[in-house]
Parts: structure tokens; sequence; C-alpha cells
């Protein structure tokens, strides 16, 4: 059965179910469902359960989202409990704090069933990197759930939580959310505090929510916000105090790039898109078309920076401050063998790469080449919001997959991320909305907003939402 919060919130407060009842519904979904799928890697069941008994004793519930099940990606740490971040170097690591965005849930007495699968330091489209087994796509599992938040877009989608926590680098969120027919929200860099996130690349990652609904998405957001003296870049949305309500949909003007919807792009995900477009623009919705030229660089400036950070934040990992090891005749031969024996392929592959183009020689050719291709890409969304409210994209540049077909074809696994990750290396808010299924398969549409109109784009997405699945 498919629990909104709402519905949690009221059947709670009604009495109509307990919240021990609630969770053991779950935990029975779960154990139903995840042989198969492999969405999670650790339950706290037990904990769950003393948790909700103690929710039923409450006479008034505390929060809105008290007695809520929610799953924590496992590059996400929570206090006491085993955060791999999907790699066999992390395997025995017990987080020492909780992320402060797990910490805030913990206040309001959200209850957290588990931590759920990913690709490797949350490096990968596809799901398959994971060093503890790939994630399988609930609504066939034949095919990919889309990664790096495999596992929580999978868990949503297969009803083993209400929502998820994820992160997106690239499009972490947004892409397995479109895979697996559910809604994934990418905050604005810093709009929800990255302390207690394991980092994979810090100046792109971003913590955010995967959940049935806009709506849901809405409330944890709330929940979850704001400005942390624990993360510097931390930042407070510029409609805090405001309702967010946004505009009327009749007095929107949305964007649609040339460079979203040109070579690259399935057919059928185009005309879905088309199709889509049209039942907005007979709510009134005006749409611009837009020439961002910068944007076609984005795939290749995010693989040059990403790799750089990636390489640099991994370097602790060595046997001695963090992670497993292994017994070695020396430093040197420690590090080949901690380093080369548990980190995967794709890990070694971006390490390699990153280190690359931070040597001497080729950081002027490369990495700040790079991040001056970054800033012009930030230029074009700066100018074309001056001219439209938000911008409209297909989520992801084709459909779900099969397992297996793309993961001997790195390049090709990468253009996975082609329309996700813009935003990300311009740090804006965005959220990708189930549009529909083509031969059965999911596929989704992407809006994006102005740095921090946070508020403003769930309000809008909700509305559209509404439209889409009338």
């Amino acid at each position: 059965m498919r629990y909104s919060i709402k519905k949690i919130a009221q059947g709670l407060s009604n009495k109509e179910f307990s919240c021990k009842e609630l969770v053991e519904d779950y935990l029975e979904t779960i154990a139903k469902k995840d042989k198969n799928i492999n969405s999670y890697l650790s339950l706290f069941s037990d904990k769950a359960l003393k948790q909700a008994e103690e929710i039923d004793k409450l006479e008034k519930k505390p929060s809105f989202l008290t007695g809520v099940p929610l799953a924590v990606k496992d590059n996400i740490l929570v206090k006491g409990e085993v955060s791999t971040a999907g790699s066999r170097i992390l395997e025995n690591y017990r987080a020492p704090y909780s992320a402060t965005a797990v910490r805030k849930l913990e206040k309001l007495q959200a209850i957290i069933l588990g931590k759920t699968n990913l690709d490797e330091f949350a490096c990968g489209s596809s799901g398959e990197h994971s060093a503890f087994g790939s994630t399988k796509n609930p609504l066939n599992c034949e095919y990919v759930p889309g990664g790096s938040s495999s596992g929580s877009a999978a868990a949503v989608s297969a009803d083993m939580a209400c929502f998820a926590l994820g992160s997106d680098t690239a499009g972490s969120i947004r892409l397995p959310a479109s895979f697996c027919n559910v809604v994934g929200f990418k905050p604005s860099y810093g709009a929800i505090s990255r302390y207690g996130l394991i980092a994979l690349a810090s100046s792109l990652d971003q913590i955010g929510i995967i959940a049935n609904s806009v709506e849901d998405i809405e409330i944890v957001f709330e929940a979850v916000r704001g400005k942390d003296r624990f993360d510097s870049t931390s930042l407070e949305v510029e409609e805090a105090k405001a309702k967010g309500k946004g505009k009327a949909l009749k007095d929107l003007v949305i964007g649609l790039p040339k460079e979203f919807f040109t070579k690259g792009i399935d057919k059928e995900i185009l005309e879905l898109v088309e199709n889509r477009i049209k039942d907005l623009q007979a709510q009134g919705i005006k749409f611009k078309e837009l020439e961002m030229p910068h944007l076609q660089y984005g795939v290749a400036c995010y693989y040059i920076i990403m790799p750089a950070e990636l390489s640099s934040n991994l370097a602790r990992y060595d046997g001695i401050k963090y992670g497993s090891s292994k017994q070695a005749n020396g430093l040197i031969d420690g590090y080949f063998k901690t380093r080369g024996g548990f980190f995967g392929e794709e890990i070694k592959r971006r390490i390699m790469l990153g280190t690359y183009v931070l040597s001497s020689g080729y950081y002027d050719a490369y990495y700040l080449r790079a991040l001056r291709v970054r800033s012009k890409i930030v230029r074009d969304f700066e100018q074309s919001f001056q001219k439209v409210d938000f911008i409209l994209s297909p989520t992801a540049p084709f459909l779900p997959f099969k397992l297996g077909q793309k993961v001997n074809d790195p390049v090709s696994m990468y253009l996975s991320d082609l329309l996700t990750v813009p935003a990300n290396l311009a740090g804006l808010p965005a959220i990708s909305l189930p549009a529909g299924k083509i031969d059965e398969l999911p596929a989704g549409i992407q809006l994006i907003a102005p740095a921090l109109k946070d508020k403003a784009l769930l309000s809008t997405a909700k509305q559209i939402e509404k439209i889409w699945t009338q």
C-alpha cells in the first residue's frame, strides 16, 4: 500500500493504524520484495520497531513527520550505524555522528528503516557499481534503476519507504527517480547541509529527496533545509519566510534550451516531452526557445572537475586514517594493497583521471580550463533566467537500459548525465517528475529554477504534477 506523508500523519492521528503496524507493514514489504531488488544494504528493524512503540505511547505527535518511515542512502551518516558508501574500503565503518539532515529528521521522530545501496562513493549512473551487488529496477528487474541513488529510488518506487534521502552530484537523484517513476529533487547548492555526507566532489555534491509526490518532497525539504554551522557552504533559501506559492500557471514562461533537445536524445522521449508541453500550454503556460551554447560542454567539464575533486577527497582512504586495510611490507605496499584491493574499477578509473588533470603540466590545460567553462555555463543560466521563470528538459537522454548493457562502456554510461549535470555545475535547484511510460518503461521531465528559488520550483512542480496525473 502506498502511503503519503499526510496519509500517515492522519492515520496515526485518527488511530486508523498504530505506528508499529505501519513499520511492520514496510518491513514485511521489504522482506518480500528486496531479495530481488537489493535496495537496502542494512536494515534497522529492531530499532525502528522500538521507536514506533515509543511513538504509539505519545498522546500528541510532535511533528508531521513523526512516525514516517524513510530510507537513507549509505553515503549519508547515521550515528552508530555502518556507512559503507557502497565500497569495501568502508565495509566496517560505523558513523560517529549523524548527518545534519538525518539529525533534523531524527529530532522530528521520523523512523529510519535502513541504509540504501548506491554506486560506490556515488560514482555511477546505473546502480551497477556497488561493491555489494547491483540494485535492480523494481518496475522490471531486468533493467537498471539509475544511479547513484539507486537503492533510495528503488525503495520508494517499490513502497519500501515513504521517502528517501539521496545525494546528487551530476543527476544521481533525478536520473534514478526518472528510471523508477518517482519524484527526485536536487535543491540549490547549500540549501541542505552536506555535513555528514561522504564527499565525492565537494563543489557539486548535494543531499536531496526522493518521494512519490512533490507534496511529500515539500514537507521533507522544509524539515531539513537551512544554514548549518557545521557546513560553511550551507545557505538559506530566499523564500524561507515566504509561502513559496510562486506565480500562477498562466503567468509562467518556461524556457526550452535548444541544446537540451538535440542529438543524443531518444526520439520517443522527445515526443513524450512535446506532448507534455502541449498539456501545459493548454493551461496557459508560455514557452520560449533558448540558446545556451555552453551546455554542450557540461559532461566534458564535469568529468574533469569531478575526478579532480574525487581524487583529493578519496586520498584519505589509505587503510591508516580511514577504512579497511591489508597487511603489507611498508607504507607504499600498504597503499597499493589497500586502495588497489578495496576500491572498485570505476573508482580507480576516476582517481587516475583526477590525478592526471591535477598533475604538473596538465592543471592549466584541463582543470583550470574546465573551471572557466563552468563559469560560462553559470552565465548561460543567469542570462536565460532573465527571460524565463524555469527551464524544462527531459531528465535522461534515453530510457532505462538492461543490466550489463553499458557497464563496460564508460563513455556511453557517462552520457546518462547529459541533461542533469548542468544544474550541478551551476548549483541550481532541479526536480524530475514522472512524465509517462514508453513501452512500459518510465521517463521523467526535469524542471530547473534559479539559485535558491527552491520553494517556487516545488510549488510550480506540484501544479504541473497535477496536470500530468489528471
